[in-house]
């Protein structure tokens, strides 16, 4: 069973068909969904993405990798390519469950929440955490611009419950995620993109800690040697598959390359047993989910 742990749901640059036929072509069975929280953005050529990537993974470059991705208005919107990117506090995911709804043997889901939004984050998920393909929580702490403590609530609910915590944190404070991990020890947390943005930092950090993994997503975070290092470091039980799609690279017929990490993961291990993990069973066993073989 190959799933993908992280992907949006985007019908501006993917329909719901065209995101099933992708997965029918590169040989993927489920995905877990999550809201957008951006409209789609023109992606960064891949030799500025090389670029951005070889600085933030060099620790005495990694200012030049900071300026380049933490890059916001003065109203909270992000800049890609200097274009300001408005930021929803309040990712939808009613329409992340009404997908699942009507592909339960396809889709998963996660529940967005953001401390700083309009809508409790604890309410949030506790009106959706006993959906039958509900995953856990997913929160993004660099561009909603918080402190990953500020989850403390809503990672203890998942917690009791035994659901992960996706969350993309970024830097400084709004990277800091051990003092959530100090209130709630018990949280299965998942960092998103191989640890972004400190890599080899947080996996030294991480090696000791086995409640926390990371997700090998996003083209534009995760490079093929960052992907094979982290693997090396943390071990295949730690690591995760997903896309973050369909924003990345795209291929031939010009939408999201949704083969591409899954055949970089195959490149890098060709044991078949590495692979399963790293595909599949890894988030079977994280999430507490059954499905159908």
């Amino acid at each position: 069973m190959i799933i993908d742990c992280h992907y949006h749901i985007e019908e501006r640059l993917l329909t719901v068909d065209e995101h099933l036929r992708k997965m029918d072509q590169n040989g993927i069975d489920m995905a877990a969904l999550m809201a957008p929280m951006v409209e789609p953005f023109k992606e960064p050529p891949p030799f500025i993405v090389s670029m951005v990537q070889f600085f933030l993974t060099r620790r005495p470059l990694r200012w030049a990798g900071r300026a380049a991705v933490e890059n916001f208005t003065s109203d909270g919107a992000v800049k890609i390519l200097g274009h300001a990117c408005p930021i929803d506090p309040d990712p939808p995911n009613d329409i992340v469950f009404d997908a699942v709804d009507v592909h339960p043997d396809r889709f998963l889901g996660w529940v967005f929440v953001n401390p700083r939004g309009n809508l409790d984050p604890v309410a949030e998920y506790e009106k959706w955490k006993d959906h039958p393909a509900c995953v856990g929580v997913k929160a993004h702490p660099f561009w909603h611009r918080y402190p990953p403590l500020e989850l403390v609530p809503v990672a203890r609910k998942a917690a009791s419950d035994g659901k992960p915590l996706l969350a993309h944190v970024g830097f400084g404070e709004h990277g800091d995620f051990y003092p959530l991990l100090d209130q709630v020890p018990d949280l299965k947390l998942i960092l998103a993109h191989a640890g972004f943005p400190l890599y080899s930092d947080t996996w030294r950090r991480i090696k000791e800690m086995p409640n926390v993994y990371v997700d090998l997503s996003q083209t534009s975070y995760v490079g093929q040697a960052t992907l094979k290092d982290v693997v090396r470091e943390l071990g295949p039980d730690r690591c995760l598959y997903g896309t973050d799609g369909p924003f990345g690279f795209h291929g031939n017929d010009g939408t999201f390359d949704m083969g591409l990490i899954k055949s970089r993961i195959i490149t890098e291990f060709p044991d078949a047993s590495i692979q399963w993990k790293l595909l599949g069973e890894n988030f079977i066993e994280v999430a507490g989910i059954t499905v159908k073989q």
